[in-house]
């Protein structure tokens, strides 16, 4: 069955660094775009960055773009999420999914209705 496995978040102050894994089961993740998604409280899921199967080319949201890097590692079924100079907008859990490409939509499509357990990041002095 499809599974995805979130770690590596954790208490960071602002201007902090974390770096976020997923690591991914039941599928194959190589053949996927990937993305990575986050939820605050009282919010709605969104997502985050994206990273498609073949030439690894990625795609961040404005809020993210020059602070977050998304990357793969095919061999280990694992995705990244290196996230620098860190701010309190980022408190959220993060989640992973497959990517589906839409061509109405900017990013792509959660691949699957499942979700896995997400890390939970909170950036605050």
């Amino acid at each position: 069955q499809v599974q995805f496995v979130e770690s590596g978040g954790g208490l960071a102050q602002p201007g902090e660094s974390l770096k976020l894994s997923c690591v991914t089961s039941g599928f194959s993740s190589r053949a996927y775009a990937m993305n990575w998604y986050r939820q605050a409280r009282g919010k709605e899921r969104e997502i985050v960055a994206s990273i498609n199967s073949t030439v690894h080319s990625t795609k961040y949201v404005d809020s993210v773009k020059g602070r977050f890097t998304i990357s793969r590692d095919n061999s280990r079924y694992t995705l990244y999420l290196q996230m620098n100079s860190l701010k309190s907008d980022d408190t959220a859990v993060y989640y992973c999914n497959g990517g589906v490409p839409h061509p109405d939509m900017e990013f792509p499509l959660a691949a699957f209705p499942y979700w896995g357990q997400g890390t939970q990041v909170t950036v605050s002095a």
